[in-house]
């Protein structure tokens, strides 16, 4: 029963990500997004890993755990590009 509580709660946040990643990729501004968070997260997913692994509970869950953090991972590289586009609008605004 745990895991499949554990997996919920996964399933939960797996969907709110995607949304996330889509939401800052359309905005195109790194405003308001904050990395250390997104960090954190992908430190979590990885704990979340690594209890799995080294408990040997490797089960369904863990692909769950795997895609979460596949997709977070997506929304550091957004981030960047956010912040890349950012700079490049100062940039333009300076001339």
């Amino acid at each position: 029963m745990g895991s499949i509580l554990e997996t919920v709660m996964l399933i939960c946040f797996g969907f709110s990500w995607p949304l996330n990643v889509m939401k800052a990729y359309r905005a195109k501004t790194a405003k308001g997004t904050s990395l250390p968070f997104i960090l954190l997260i992908i430190i979590g997913y990885i704990a979340g890993i690594s209890a799995k692994l080294i408990s040997g509970q490797i089960n369904y869950v863990l692909i769950a755990y795997i895609l979460n953090l596949a997709i977070v991972l997506l929304n550091v590289i957004v981030y960047f590009r956010n912040i890349s586009l950012d700079k490049k609008r100062l940039k333009g605004m300076e001339v």
